[in-house]
């Protein structure tokens, strides 16, 4: 019988699994921005635990907090994150991001991002 050899220490699986789990939840009930925002969250954890799979315990032991924290966190009435709860996490998150160094999985909310503008072509900008 052939053996299926896992790529992730054991605690990886589950803590991808409780964070894939609480966004399924969270779409339910959230919409624009406080989705966009619990789905950039989701991301950024999952990448969290992926890449500290082999890392020291400390490591691993920070971001199974910052997991916990964006499954667990709940200020609102019922199953549902309020947008103050998931900007907690947004803290939390990018905290253990920055202290990791892995600045590339900042999460911004979209109130924080610089409004784009729009690209002109070269054609159009004069050079004085």
């Amino acid at each position: 019988m052939p053996v299926e050899q896992r790529s992730f220490e054991p605690g990886t699986d589950v803590l991808i699994r409780k964070v894939d789990s609480h966004l399924a939840a969270v779409r339910a009930g959230l919409g624009g921005p406080e989705l966009e925002l619990a789905e950039r969250l989701a991301l950024a954890l999952r990448e969290l635990v992926v890449s500290t799979a082999q890392a020291s315990a400390a490591d691993r032991g920070q971001v199974r907090a910052a997991v916990h924290y964006f499954v667990l966190r709940r200020e609102s009435r019922g199953r549902l994150l309020s947008v103050r709860s998931l900007a907690a996490a947004q803290r939390v998150v990018n905290k253990v991001v920055l202290q990791l160094g892995r600045p590339d999985l900042l999460v911004e909310s979209r109130r924080d991002l610089p409004a784009r503008e729009p690209d002109l072509p070269a054609a159009d900008v004069a050079v004085h």
